[in-house]
């Protein structure tokens, strides 16, 4: 019997809890095609699959990666924006008992490298236009296969045409490499079908990946439990059933991407409409034409809607649940958006949430019917949250700040290759679970809602994408005229932070615009661009805390100072 909790109370119609099959994640979505073999799993740019296809696809691809040299307990590097290829290899690799690490598609040689370090993955599935960046990767266990997927693979024939002639006209030809083989051809070969692996709902499913205290991101490995839980928890949530549809703008490597945008919607029955490149104009153009009931996304997703002229002849009224996470929610943005669809049909609000990779996406979100200034919501069916003084177990009387604490079925199996950081993540408390110290700080109300206030992490969030400084520090220090940087986030209108660093030069006469440009240069060489910095200011030395710390905050405040005096001289 499940212990009654405050927030039970605003869930309505959703139930407090919610059954979890004992399966794996193939599974659970082979029960889906067997419950709704007719319906539509995916819609992209109008080519469709319902489950029956989705399924059958899946496990051809499974045959086809067994053809290639994978195997059942190997790693496999999914490097994919969304797009149907990405989807049905990732549960493809499932089915056959291989572990996917799925990554950012735009990442550098150099991140590429790290990741196929830190899983030993030595097969990959990437995009045509990426080959070459993914090549030059030079990992300790060399790559035996590459697969190449194109974009038009999976397009309706008017619009594989439009796209041939388009932007496939700018993706370079394919340097000639005995690695290369090719999805097309994989997946209208003749291969033996591999049977389905027997694993326990608890054994690692996937791996993806977020940042620390590290210089590069660590590995989270998640379970099928896991997935399965989080899935059912917030399509339940969001009332997505057979029929519904959301709108997949968040990409796979993503948690909250693959998690909620993809799997969520298989789990409930649901159509997930991959679009696997944001832009507002996109989003607009499927919001008007495959009329979604779910969508979800960052503050500058639903910024850039209210912007965006061509929604102001669109009929809103198909939305039913609107949410944005991963970054705090502008009021200004929140309510520019609601007035768009109110005055294009619709009655729903954007209502925020609350997740981490750590336990695949969103674990709290406001409920549907109930509304809380400035909360983040509350668990989602299956999860608890509490508040704990920070560094400690013990949890705090409601009304007090302290660090939000997580348990449940979404919650992480550890982090990749890292006992220590397993360690200091995932505790036991006096209850007997198992506490994710997400190292955020927030409160909680009477009635159990819960309030974010400051992140202890030193993330940055830049459009929606986590920004390591650790990493962009240590990339900055490779400059030969780099003594010392500290890397922060500032507000900004459009991406919500954006990454400045503060630099120490080896030599202060350097110091210019052209150093300043060089700098910025040498990042975008080694990192993805929502990390590299927009701004570099030079300083003589980094302020210390009392204990020799560089002292971030510090940096922070003098740049808020700095903005503030030019700004009202």
């Amino acid at each position: 019997m499940t212990e009654p909790r405050p927030w039970h109370r605003f869930y309505g119609s959703v139930p407090v809890t919610l059954e979890y099959p004992e399966v794996t994640l193939y599974e659970a979505l082979a029960e889906t095609a067997r419950r709704v073999p007719d319906a539509i799993a995916w819609d992209f740019f109008g080519k469709r699959s319902t489950y029956r296809e989705l399924i059958a696809a899946v496990d051809r691809c499974a045959g086809a990666l067994a053809a290639v040299g994978l195997r059942a307990g190997a790693r496999f590097l999914i490097s994919m924006p969304t797009s149907p290829q990405g989807v049905i290899a990732f549960y493809a690799a499932i089915r056959m008992g291989a572990l996917p690490a799925l990554i950012h598609p735009l990442s550098t040689a150099v991140e590429i490298t790290h990741y196929l370090d830190q899983t030993g993955a030595t097969v990959a599935l990437t995009l045509d236009a990426f080959h070459a960046t993914l090549a030059r990767a030079t990992p300790a266990r060399p790559l035996q296969r590459i697969i190449l997927a194109r974009i038009p693979d999976y397009l309706p024939p008017l619009k594989r045409i439009a796209f041939n002639l388009t932007k496939g006209r700018k993706i370079p030809k394919v340097a000639e490499d005995a690695r290369v083989r090719w999805w097309s051809a994989l997946m209208a070969a003749d291969v033996p079908q591999v049977p389905a692996a027997q694993a326990s709902t608890d054994d690692p499913a996937a791996i993806l990946f977020s940042g620390g205290t590290t210089n590069l991101p660590k590995g989270i490995v998640l379970s099928h439990r896991n997935f399965i839980s989080e899935g059912k928890a917030a399509g339940g949530w969001c009332r997505l059933g057979a029929g519904d549809a959301i709108l997949a703008i968040l990409p796979i490597f993503h948690g909250f991407g693959l998690g909620v945008c993809v799997n969520a919607a298989f789990m409930a029955g649901g159509k997930s409409i991959l679009v696997p490149q944001f832009s507002a104009e996109i989003v607009a153009k499927r919001l008007k034409s495959d009329r979604p009931n779910v969508l979800v996304g960052v503050p500058t997703l639903f910024d850039a809607l209210t912007r965006d002229k061509s929604l102001a002849s669109a009929d809103l009224s198909c939305l039913t649940a609107c949410y944005c996470g991963a970054d705090t929610l502008p009021r200004d943005v929140k309510e520019r958006f609601e007035k768009l669809v109110a005055d294009r049909g619709g009655k729903v609000r954007l209502l925020e949430g609350y997740g981490l990779t750590e336990a695949v996406s969103g674990v709290l979100a406001t409920p549907i019917d109930v509304y809380r200034e400035g909360s983040i919501g509350v668990p989602l069916p299956g999860m608890l949250a509490k508040i704990c003084a920070p560094g400690t177990v013990d949890e705090v009387p409601v009304g007090e700040e302290g660090e939000i604490c997580i348990a449940g079925p979404a919650v992480m199996i550890g982090y990749l290759n890292d006992r220590e950081a397993t360690a200091q993540a995932l505790r036991m408390h006096a209850d007997g679970r198992k506490w994710l110290h997400t190292g955020d700080m927030g409160r909680m109300d009477a009635d159990g809602f819960f309030y974010f206030t400051v992140r202890l992490k030193r993330m940055i969030k830049s459009s929606g994408f986590n920004v390591y400084p650790a990493q962009v520090e240590a990339v900055l220090r490779e400059h030969p005229v780099v003594a010392d940087a500290c890397v922060i986030g500032v507000p900004d209108p459009a991406q919500i932070e954006r990454v400045v660093a503060y630099v120490v030069l080896a030599d202060p006469s350097k110091a210019s615009a052209a150093t300043q440009q060089a700098l910025i240069a040498h990042c975008r060489d080694k990192l993805i661009k929502w990390s590299c910095p927009r701004e570099v200011e030079f300083i003589d030395a980094l302020p210390l805390t009392k204990v020799g710390k560089i002292d971030y905050r510090e940096l922070m405040r003098r740049h808020a100072a700095d903005h503030a005096k030019a700004t009202h001289p």
